[in-house]
C-alpha cells in the first residue's frame, strides 16, 4: 500500500466518524418555551338564521332585529326596521308563514343560509321565495347581514308592497220576515235648533210617528236646552222620510242632514243589544283583522249580531298585490284575487213586536227577552236603556250625542238580558217546587199551614211571608200548587230545609239542571266576546272556596226563595219557562234564522238544539203548571188583577227579588211565563220582564209582560199600565198596589 493511498483511507475514516449519532450521554438541547396553539372552531350560524325566522313567524320584529350585524344596525334604525316588516305584512294580509332552511355554507367569519318561505295570506293565497340569508360573525356571535331584500327578494332596493284592497258592501241583517235591521242606505239625521222652533205642534206632531216616539217623549229630549243648541232627535232612512220631506224641511228648527251609513231601523227600539253595531277596528286588533284581509280602516262588527256573523256580512275581500318603486311606479304585480259578495244574516227575531217590546220597557232599566218555547228561537230581546246603533257612525250628523250614552251612569250598552247577574226573587220557586217534587218527600197534595212566619231554624233564623209586610192575612192551608200561585215563602222554606236535610245538594243540583250556573250559549253572540255570563248555582264546595265557611241549612233556605247568592240571567230564566210550557225540553236560545247571499242557496238554517231536559215527569211537571196557572186565575194568585180579560191562557210567575247585603234598596221586579193559545199562525211564547229597582214584580213586571203577549198575539198594546195615562205617557210616578211576594 502506498503512502498516498493510507491518507486516503484515514481520510475517509475521520468523515464517517464525524457523521456517526451522538451517544446517549450527549446532552437535551434546552426547550424553546413556547407552543402553537389550534383554531377554535366558531359557532353554527345555521342556529343564528333558524332564530331569525322563529321571530319572524312570530311577529317579534324586535327580537329579529337583535340579531342584525352591527354594521346592519347602523343602516337602519329599529323604528324603519319594524315598520318594513310590519307594512308588508299588512300589504300581504299575511296570515302566517311557513321556512324551510335548505342549506348552509359557512367559511371563517362569513355565512350564507338559504332558506324557503312560504308566505300564507288572507286574499292573494301562498307566495313562496327561496332567499339566501348572510350572516357575519363579529363581536363574539353571528348576526344577520340584513338588507330589504330578506322579506321579500322583489323589495331588494328600497321597492314597498301595495295591496289595491277589493272590498264588497257590506250584507245587511234582517229579521225573520225580511225586513231589514241593519242596512247600507242613505239616512237622515233629525234634530232640533230649540231657540228656532216657530210652530212646536206641527214639529212633534210630525215628527212623532216618524221617529216612533211619543209627542211629550220628543219634548222632553230639548227642553232643558239651550236656545242656539243643536239637540240630536234620531235618524230614519231617506226611503222612511221621503214621502214628507218637504214638509219637514219647511219647519222652522228642525235640522235634516242626509248622509251615507250603515242605518239600524228604529234606533233605540230597533234590538241593538242583539243586532249591535259596527266601528273602526280597535287598534290592539288590528293586527289580527290585517291577518284576515282586512286593510285597517273598514268598520267590524263590535257586537251582536254584527260580531257574530262578520265573516258572512263583510263577503270575501279581494284585491291586486303590487311591488312599488321608491319613485312611486308599478315594478310589478305579484298576486290577485277576486271579492265576493257578503250574506246576509236573517235573524229570529220580529222586527215589529220588537218594536214594541222595547216601547213597553221604556226608559225603565231592565229587560225582556221573548222565546218561541217550542224551538229556542229568539223573537224579541229588548235591554233598557237602550242605545242608538246610528250614533258609532262619526258621518252622522247626531254622533255628538255618543259621549253621552258613553257617559251615561245607567250604562245603556250593558246587555241585561245576558250580562246581569241578579237574584230571581220568586220566579226560581218553580225549581224550588221542583226539587221538593224530586226528593220524593212531596206531591200535589202535600199540605202546608202557612201562619205567615217560618222558624223551623230557630228564633234567631225567623222569616216572615210578604203578606205580613203588605197587613194581608196569612194564606193558611194550602197545597203545593198554591205555593206557587200564593207565591208563599214559608211554604217554600219548608220546601227547601226539607229538602237540605234529605241531601244538602239536592237543590243547587236541581237548579243546574234547569240550566242555571253557566251561559245558555245563545247562538248569535260571539264566544269571547263577552255578552253572556252563566250567573252562580252556589253550594257547599262554592262556599268554602270563595266564602271560607260551610254550607248551612239557612243557605238552603234562602236559595229556596231565590235569594242568598244565587244570581241569575233573564235570558235563563226564559229558557226555563220556556221547558216548563214545551213538556221539559231546554232549546238553546238561537238569534239566527239563516245566512244567505242573495238568491243562493242559505249557507246556514236554523234548527232546533236540545241542550237538557228537566229533571221531572209529567206528572211533577203538571203540579208546576197548575200553580203558574192559579197565579193567573185564582182571585188570590199574585197576578190575577194584571191579567184581567185576557183572552189568551197564560201561566206565569211573579217575583220581587231583595237586593243581597241586607235587601236595601229597592226590589227587582220579575214576571216570567208563557202562553197556551195552541194557534196555528201562533207559536206559543215564553217570555220573562225584569225591571231593576222597580218595586213588586206584579205591580211593575206582569203588567208589561200582558202588554207583551198583546202586541204578540194581538198586534198591539189594549191595556193601560196603571201608571199610564195614555199608551207610552206616564201619568204618575208609580202605579196602584197589588198583593204580590216579597222575595
Amino acid at each position: 500500500m502506498s503512502t498516498k493511498q493510507f491518507g486516503l483511507i484515514v481520510l475517509i475514516i475521520f468523515l464517517v466518524a464525524c457523521t456517526t449519532p451522538a451517544s446517549d450521554s450527549t446532552p437535551t438541547p434546552p426547550n424553546p418555551g413556547f407552543s402553537v396553539k389550534t383554531p377554535t372552531p366558531l359557532p353554527n350560524a345555521e342556529g343564528t338564521a333558524s332564530t331569525f325566522l322563529d321571530a319572524w313567524k312570530k311577529r317579534d320584529y324586535n327580537g329579529m332585529y337583535g340579531l342584525l350585524t352591527p354594521l346592519s344596525q347602523d343602516a337602519i334604525k329599529k323604528d324603519a326596521f319594524l315598520k318594513s316588516y310590519s307594512n308588508a305584512a299588512a300589504a300581504l294580509t299575511l296570515s302566517s308563514l311557513e321556512t324551510t332552511v335548505l342549506s348552509s355554507l359557512q367559511k371563517d367569519s362569513e355565512a350564507e343560509v338559504l332558506i324557503r318561505v312560504t308566505y300564507k295570506t288572507a286574499l292573494v293565497g301562498d307566495l313562496t321565495r327561496e332567499i339566501k340569508l348572510p350572516l357575519r360573525y363579529e363581536n363574539g356571535r353571528w348576526g344577520i347581514s340584513w338588507e330589504d331584500g330578506l322579506i321579500l327578494p322583489e323589495l331588494k332596493g328600497g321597492n314597498t308592497l301595495f295591496m289595491d284592497f277589493k272590498v264588497p258592501s257590506r250584507a245587511n241583517v234582517y229579521d225573520r220576515n225580511g225586513l231589514a235591521f241593519a242596512a247600507q242606505t242613505e239616512a237622515v239625521a233629525i234634530g232640533v235648533i230649540p231657540g228656532q222652533i216657530t210652530d212646536e205642534d206641527k214639529l212633534i206632531r210630525e215628527l212623532s210617528p216618524l221617529l216612533g216616539l211619543h209627542r211629550e217623549a220628543i219634548r222632553s229630549l230639548y227642553e232643558n236646552a239651550q236656545a242656539d243648541w243643536y239637540v240630536p232627535l234620531g235618524e230614519v232612512s231617506s226611503e222612511q222620510i221621503s214621502a214628507r220631506y218637504k214638509i219637514l224641511a219647511g219647519i222652522s228648527g228642525l235640522s235634516l242632514t242626509t248622509y251615507q251609513t250603515r242605518y239600524y231601523l228604529n234606533g233605540l227600539q230597533g234590538a241593538a243589544h242583539a243586532v249591535g253595531y259596527i266601528s273602526s277596528i280597535p287598534a290592539s286588533r288590528l293586527v289580527e283583522y290585517q291577518a284576515r284581509g282586512y286593510a285597517g280602516n273598514e268598520k267590524i262588527g263590535i257586537t251582536g249580531l254584527e260580531a257574530w256573523g262578520e265573516k258572512y256580512l263583510a263577503g270575501k275581500r279581494g284585491g291586486t298585490l303590487y311591488v312599488i318603486k321608491p319613485g312611486g311606479q308599478v315594478a310589478a304585480q305579484l298576486a290577485r284575487s277576486e271579492s265576493a259578495a257578503g250574506q246576509a244574516v236573517y235573524s229570529t227575531l220580529d222586527r215589529e213586536l220588537q218594536k214594541q217590546v222595547a216601547q213597553a220597557l221604556g226608559d225603565m232599566p231592565g229587560a225582556a227577552v221573548v222565546l218561541n218555547m217550542n224551538t229556542g228561537e229568539v223573537l224579541a230581546f229588548a235591554s233598557s236603556p237602550a242605545f242608538d246603533p246610528n250614533l258609532f257612525d262619526p258621518t252622522n250628523l247626531n254622533a255628538s250625542a255618543l259621549s253621552k250614552v258613553l257617559s251615561d251612569a245607567n250604562r245603556p250598552l250593558v246587555n241585561r238580558a245576558t250580562q246581569s247577574l241578579l237574584p230571581p226573587g220568586s220566579v226560581f220557586k218553580v225549581v224550588n217546587v221542583a226539587s221538593g217534587l224530586i226528593s220524593g218527600l212531596y206531591d200535589r197534595d202535600t199540605t202546608y199551614t202557612c201562619t205567615g212566619v217560618w222558624s223551623e231554624l230557630g228564633e234567631t233564623f225567623k222569616k216572615y211571608d210578604w203578606t205580613v209586610a203588605k197587613d194581608l192575612p196569612p194564606h193558611g192551608k194550602i197545597n203545593l200548587p198554591e205555593a206557587l200561585t200564593f207565591s208563599c215563602n214559608p211554604y217554600n222554606y219548608h220546601i227547601a230545609y226539607d229538602v237540605y236535610k234529605k241531601d244538602q245538594n239536592l237543590l243547587p243540583k236541581t237548579a243546574r239542571e234547569f240550566g242555571l250556573g253557566k251561559p245558555t250559549g245563545i247562538i248569535g253572540f260571539l264566544e269571547g266576546n263577552n255578552e253572556e255570563v252563566g250567573g252562580l248555582v252556589p253550594d257547599a264546595d262554592w262556599k268554602q272556596k270563595n266564602v271560607g265557611e260551610q254550607w248551612t241549612a239557612g243557605d238552603t233556605v234562602n236559595m229556596g226563595i231565590g235569594q242568598g247568592y244565587l244570581q241569575v240571567t233573564p235570558l235563563q230564566i226564559a229558557n226555563i219557562y220556556a221547558a216548563l210550557g214545551n213538556g221539559g225540553t231546554l232549546y238553546r236560545p238561537q238569534l239566527v234564522s239563516k245566512i244567505a247571499a242573495p238568491g243562493e242557496t242559505p249557507v246556514y238554517e236554523f234548527k232546533p238544539d236540545v241542550i237538557g231536559k228537566l229533571p221531572i215527569n209529567d206528572s211533577q211537571l203538571n203540579v208546576i203548571r197548575e200553580g203558574m196557572r192559579g197565579v193567573i186565575t185564582n182571585r188570590k194568585g199574585t197576578a190575577y188583577n194584571r191579567f184581567l180579560g185576557l183572552q189568551i191562557p197564560v201561566y206565569g210567575k211573579t217575583g220581587t227579588a231583595e237586593i243581597q247585603g241586607g235587601g236595601l234598596g229597592t226590589p227587582h221586579a220579575w214576571f216570567a211565563g208563557y202562553t197556551q193559545a195552541n194557534r196555528k199562525d201562533k207559536p206559543d211564547i215564553a217570555f220573562v220582564v225584569l225591571l231593576l229597582n222597580r218595586g213588586d214584580g206584579s205591580d211593575w213586571a206582569a203588567p208589561i209582560s200582558r202588554r207583551i203577549i198583546e202586541a204578540y198575539f194581538l198586534g198591539k198594546a189594549f191595556t193601560l199600565y196603571p201608571w199610564e195615562s195614555e199608551i207610552g205617557l206616564t201619568a204618575t210616578p208609580r202605579p196602584t198596589g197589588t198583593p204580590t211576594p216579597k222575595p
